[in-house]
């Protein structure tokens, strides 16, 4: 369905279905081989990854090199400069952590400069809705708010979150928030980031040759800037876009490529930055608008969400979602998406061409990227509606001029989103005495065995969502219960798990908690930036009291079954050094049997106090590695013995009802 003549048939090296697990993906990509389009899927198969490299056997930081030495003797030789294998793997590993910290850390700072503009005026399209949050997160560093107009309050967040990037000595503010033995730990190894700007900074200056090349002291700053990330950047951008955008509560869902109707103008909208994706959602509901689309011979206008930005407009306002990081591309095969818009990050290049095969425009619209091949209309916070408009009166343009066949899988999902800490804090314990205590009083009797974040991305170099949803089912029939963010999100969304009536697969204990309070056996938090709700979550469990006295102690442990980008990296090193055992599935850029893969994996638990890194590619032994974790931290705590008792009695009943 091409205009111009592909240069080559695509030929699938194997069957679609040993690639993803998705259906419409599926049908996609067969339609896409008809039509010799090339996916992402296509280039895994052809293109073996770098062997080397993916052990991190190999450093390119000088041009004495690049240095190649072998993982399977990793003490063999070392560096022409005389770099040993494990100053060369901490030294990349510390590289991916501060790129995807940094990742995070400007989508955080760019959310707080939109905050202070609309604070001061300057900026009126925007405005504050969560003015609850606004001051419940001022108290949680401190900042007065009795009497005080939400103006004041507000400018006062803005100056000390500030010092969250610009700072060069002391503390950033939320590491405050953190359980007070976990503040005790990064203080005796000095992990408390000053401001992510410098961590950052120093952090890669670390890494140039002749520097820190001892991986113990890496090791210490890497996790510092991680840190910057999670207790910085990342929970600053969550924060910041609660309060302005409004924090969500549990919202009904559609998930999949059904959510596209051939009858309607189709907008994508695929990202992570929840500025343009909010303007989109005033536009596209503007009767002139509209009246525009239905002149041009379609019903309406229908906005979708894909990748992160989409999970969390999904969250927060129910924006259906058409799918995760490795559907990008074979959505546009359906011919139906009039324009797909992008911000940043997971943005596949090979987009362009996609789009190009079946007449969708590609817009980009923030200066940090453009695409080759993609038409730039650059958004503007202080004006965004002469962008949005625009892209849906070109997206209207498109509808008119469609000359594709259209194939639109007819796959729908619905799914319950929108499971903040503010939410589940109220879910668990009601208006007036919003509480931990019934999921804390249900760890400690053994209905629920512990809790466990499955997030991160989705990986054409494994089958697309299996991992995720059968770790999960593994996990939530052991009675754990699950919270997850990102892509991850999605993939269990199509399996039908966000959903109350999920719980029938869930273990006894576990199943009988969500009957009772009419949840989910999983519960999506937002994008994957949202982490951050998870680090919360940990923190109020161990406030909430008995499991221990610091996000170490707790019976918790994290996978990313599918991850394939530095911010994953970045974000399981700020779970690490939070204390949280953390599982990552594809591969793993450290070699075995070095001293600083015993660092990672072994020495910063035993140790330091902190979690570990965890690897399997195997879901059921991800599974079984959390689950032998949360055991060994429930025996920890005198807790092991409980799980005897599964039923309720009426009176465990009516608390955890009331």
């Amino acid at each position: 369905m091409t205009d111009k003549k592909p240069s080559k048939t695509i030929e699938a090296p194997v069957n679609f279905r040993d690639i993803t697990i998705c259906d419409a993906t599926i049908q996609m990509l067969e339609k896409a081989r008809r039509d010799g389009v090339e996916t992402a899927f296509d280039r895994a198969a052809s293109m073996k990854a770098c062997p080397i490299g993916s052990d991190s056997a190999c450093c390119k930081h000088c041009f004495m090199g690049p240095c190649r030495l072998n993982a399977k003797d990793p003490y063999g030789k070392v560096g022409v400069c005389g770099a040993t294998i494990d100053t060369i793997m901490a030294r990349n590993f510390a590289r991916m952590v501060a790129a995807g910290a940094a990742a995070h850390t400007d989508h955080g700072m760019g959310m707080l400069d939109l905050f202070r503009e609309v604070v001061s005026g300057h900026i009126t399209e925007y405005r504050i809705k969560d003015v609850q949050k606004l001051e419940q997160v001022a108290q949680s560093i401190g900042i007065e708010i009795e009497g005080r107009t939400t103006e004041d309050i507000a400018m006062d967040l803005y100056k000390e979150l500030e010092r969250t990037y610009t700072q060069v000595e002391g503390e950033i503010p939320f590491a405050q928030r953190a359980p007070k033995k976990t503040q005790e730990t990064w203080r005796k190894y000095d992990m408390i980031p000053r401001g992510s700007m410098r961590e950052i900074m120093e952090m890669m200056h670390r890494t140039h040759m002749g520097v820190d090349q001892d991986f113990e002291n890496l090791t210490k700053q890497f996790s510092r800037t991680a840190l910057a990330d999670g207790w910085g950047g990342s929970m600053v951008a969550t924060e910041i876009s609660d309060i302005l955008f409004g924090t969500p509560t549990p919202v009904a869902v559609e998930v999949n490529m059904g959510v596209l109707k051939e009858d309607f103008v189709n907008i994508i909208v695929h990202g992570h930055e929840p500025n343009m994706f909010e303007s989109m959602l005033v536009s596209v509901n503007e009767p002139t608008l509209i009246q525009a689309a239905k002149d041009a011979g379609a019903k309406g206008l229908n906005l979708v969400g894909m990748c992160c930005s989409g999970a969390e407009m999904m969250s927060r306002h129910g924006v259906p979602h058409a799918g995760n990081f490795m559907s990008t591309e074979a959505i546009l095969v359906t011919g139906a998406v009039d324009a797909m818009v992008v911000d940043v990050q997971c943005i596949k290049q090979g987009l362009v061409k996609v789009a190009e095969c079946y007449g969708t425009p590609l817009f980009t619209t923030n200066y940090r990227c453009h695409i080759e091949g993609a038409t730039h209309m650059q958004f503007h916070e202080d004006r965004p509606s002469e962008c949005t408009d625009e892209l849906v009166i070109k997206a209207v343009s498109r509808f008119k001029g469609r000359n594709k066949p259209i194939e639109i899988p007819k796959m729908r999902n619905m799914g319950i989103h929108g499971f903040s800490h503010e939410y589940i804090n109220y879910m668990l314990g009601g208006t007036f005495r919003g509480s931990y205590t019934p999921l804390n009083d249900n760890i400690i009797n053994g209905r629920i065995r512990g809790v466990a974040g499955v997030v991160g991305c989705t990986n054409p170099r494994v089958k697309q969502d299996w991992v995720h949803v059968e770790l999960v089912k593994e996990l939530i029939r052991n009675d754990v219960l699950v919270v997850q963010t990102g892509c991850s999100q999605v993939a269990l969304a199509k399996a039908g798990l966000l959903t109350p009536e999920a719980a029938h697969l869930a273990g006894p204990g576990l199943s009988e908690v969500c009957e009772t309070v009419g949840m989910p056996p999983v519960l999506g938090l937002g994008s994957c930036v949202d982490n951050s709700r998870i680090l919360i979550a940990c923190t109020e469990m161990v406030k909430t009291g008995g499991l221990g006295d610091s996000i170490a102690d707790l019976p918790v442990a994290g996978a990313a079954p599918e991850y394939m980008s530095e911010k994953a990296i970045a974000i399981g090193q700020y779970f690490v050094a939070s204390g949280v055992y953390t599982v990552f599935g594809v591969t793993f850029p450290i070699v075995k049997d070095t001293k600083f893969h015993d660092m990672l994996f072994r020495r910063m638990e035993e140790e330091w106090g902190l979690g570990k890194w965890g690897f399997s590619p195997d879901p059921y032994e991800m599974a079984r590695m959390m689950i032998e974790h949360i055991d060994k931290k429930r025996k920890a705590l005198g807790i092991d013995k409980a799980r005897d008792r599964v039923m309720m009695d009426f009176a465990d009943r009516q608390k955890l009802e009331a």
